[in-house]
C-alpha cells in the first residue's frame, strides 16, 4: 500500500465526520431530492461528486496557484457559481408548485442528465473547493513513501466515494419524503418555496463568503 496507513485512517475518519456536518453540497443534494424525488437526488449528488473528482486533478495540476497569483480569476469563478445557485432558486420560486410541464432547471420529472448537470456545474463553479482539497489532502501524504500522485489519487478517490455514500443517501431519503409531500399540493408549494430559498441562501453565501 504506498500511503501511511495511520495517515490512511485519519484522513478517513477525519473526511467522514466533515461529510456528515451539513454544507453547502448536502445542502443542495437535500434540495434537488426534496424538488425531484430519490433519483434526483441520486444523481445530483453524482454531478457533485464528478465535480469534486475534477478539482482533486485541478488541484494537483495546480490552478489553485493560479487563484493565489490572480485574485480576480478566484471572485469571477466565486461570482459566477453564485448567481447560478440564485437563479436555480429564484427559477424554483417563480414555479413553486407547478405541473411537470411548468418545471425548471430543478423540476420534477427533470432527465437525469439535467439532474447529474446541476450537480456538477454548481460545485464546479465553487473555487473553494480547489483550494480545500489542495490545502486538505497533502496533510495526510508522505513524500518519503514516494508515488505521491498515487497517494493523492488514493486519498481523492476515498473522498469522492465518501461523498457519494453520505450526500446520496441525504439524496434519497429528502426525495421519498418530498415525493410524499409533492402529492399534496399546497404542500409541494411550500417545498419549493423551502427549496429555493436553499439554493438563493447558498448562492449568497458562496458571494459573500471571502
Amino acid at each position: 500500500m504506498p500511503i501511511d496507513q495511520q495517515l490512511l485512517v485519519a484522513f478517513t475518519v477525519t473526511t467522514l465526520v466533515a461529510m456528515v456536518t451539513p454544507g453547502p453540497d448536502m445542502l443542495f443534494v437535500l434540495g434537488c431530492g426534496m424538488r425531484g424525488g430519490p433519483r434526483a437526488g441520486l444523481l445530483a449528488t453524482a454531478g457533485v461528486a464528478t465535480s469534486e473528482a475534477v478539482h482533486i486533478v485541478v488541484a494537483a495540476i495546480g490552478l489553485a496557484a493560479l487563484f493565489a497569483a490572480v485574485p480576480v480569476a478566484f471572485t469571477v469563478v466565486r461570482v459566477l457559481g453564485a448567481a447560478y445557485l440564485v437563479y436555480l432558486g429564484v427559477q424554483i420560486i417563480r414555479r413553486r408548485g407547478g405541473g411537470p410541464g411548468d418545471m425548471p432547471v430543478l423540476g420534477g420529472g427533470m432527465s437525469g442528465r439535467r439532474a447529474y448537470l446541476n450537480g456538477l456545474v454548481t460545485n464546479l463553479l465553487n473555487p473553494k473547493m480547489v483550494t480545500f482539497t489542495i490545502a486538505f489532502l497533502p496533510q495526510f501524504i508522505d513524500p518519503a513513501l514516494g508515488q505521491v500522485w498515487l497517494q493523492f489519487a488514493i486519498l481523492g478517490a476515498i473522498l469522492v466515494t465518501l461523498e457519494f455514500i453520505v450526500d446520496g443517501t441525504v439524496g434519497v431519503l429528502a426525495g421519498r419524503i418530498g415525493g410524499w409531500l409533492r402529492r399534496r399540493h399546497a404542500a409541494r408549494r411550500r417545498v419549493d418555496v423551502a427549496t429555493g430559498g436553499i439554493f438563493i441562501g447558498l448562492g449568497v453565501r458562496l458571494a459573500v463568503d471571502r
